[in-house]
């Protein structure tokens, strides 16, 4: 499926043995470039992990030749987010920091993370404040998240969420692989959610941490409509597999009504509907509490202005 086409250099007594960082990207060479030049400016950066996701514009390429000592990973098929598991597989810390090729962090923000998961045993991922390039304004989903209203213990290293957003999270490698990683069902596009109500299952918190702060300059090279489309069909889904009748149906419903009435959303339906077979072979209904915290945020959401079907 894959195959190294790096070597990984000595890695410095400098380095946080605690955390990697693991990049996906697919095409878009120049915004990669950006992201590895914050990711490995600091002194004592963790590792790097890049999975390319069978790129033609020469970014393999430009990784080897720019970045050697960070370890390339070369898929010969677009993987999609699926390219994270392969990412983690190849690190050896007990904390990995993600970023997709539009996103980073701030230098302080590995050492930050990997000490409040120390902290937090029974914490399997910190999502970070984002911050909207150039301006560096706050993302239009920061109140839903700093306001969440997921009910959990006291002292916890920020609010609880439901669902995590992977190219500003940090997950602890042991919960992440537990529950599988992501689906290569979903592939890509809101394809955090599958994930993170698994961890929810389990046992595992997900917190804000606005302390943790990463930045994120959205590409202008996507397929917006493809994006809406696999978006919109992955809800759907992890709904109908998650969700118990009730819940399912109401989250179906506020999918609807909210997407445009094109030809995108009708490709949606068709697939979503097309992969209803393997979904209700693979039902598995969250647990009630897990299922309470997301009736909880079913309000939230609906008044979120960024939670908008787009493009």
């Amino acid at each position: 499926m894959s195959t190294a086409d790096s070597t990984r250099s000595a890695r410095s007594a400098r380095h946080d043995p605690r955390i990697s960082v693991v990049v996906i990207t697919h095409d878009r060479r120049a915004e990669l470039m950006r992201v590895l030049r914050h990711m490995t400016r600091p002194a004592g950066h963790p590792p790097v992990v890049v999975v390319d996701n069978a790129s033609t514009d020469g970014t393999a390429d430009a990784v080897r030749e720019r970045y050697p000592g960070v370890t390339l990973i070369r898929s010969r098929t677009n993987l999609g987010a699926v390219a994270r598991n392969v990412g983690v597989r190849a690190v050896d810390t007990p904390y990995v920091m993600f970023c997709d090729d539009d996103t980073w962090w701030e230098p302080e923000a590995p050492a930050r993370a990997a000490d409040l998961l120390d902290r937090h045993p029974d914490v399997a991922s910190l999502t970070g404040l984002i911050l909207v390039e150039p301006d560096q304004r706050e993302d239009p989903i920061t109140p839903e998240l700093r306001d969440s209203p997921v009910p959990a213990p006291p002292g916890l290293p920020g609010p609880a969420l439901l669902s995590i957003l992977a190219g500003a999270s940090v997950l602890r490698v042991s919960a992440f692989t537990q529950v599988g990683g992501f689906s290569p069902r979903l592939w890509l596009g809101g394809e955090e959610e599958l994930l993170s109500l698994d961890l929810a299952a389990a046992g595992w918190w997900m917190c804000w941490t606005p302390e943790l702060r990463v930045h994120h300059a959205p590409s202008l090279s996507r397929d917006g409509s493809r994006r809406r489309r696999l978006g919109i069909r992955n809800t759907l889904w992890t709904a109908w597999l998650r969700r118990p009748p009730a819940g399912a149906g109401r989250r179906t419903w506020a999918v609807l009504r909210s997407v445009p009435r094109d030809l995108s959303t009708l490709r949606a339906l068709a697939e979503a509907l097309v992969g209803l077979p393997w979904v209700l072979r693979e039902r598995r209904p969250v647990p009630a509490e897990v299922e309470n915290g997301l009736r909880l945020l079913e309000e939230p959401q609906r008044r979120s202005p960024a939670r908008r079907y787009v493009g």
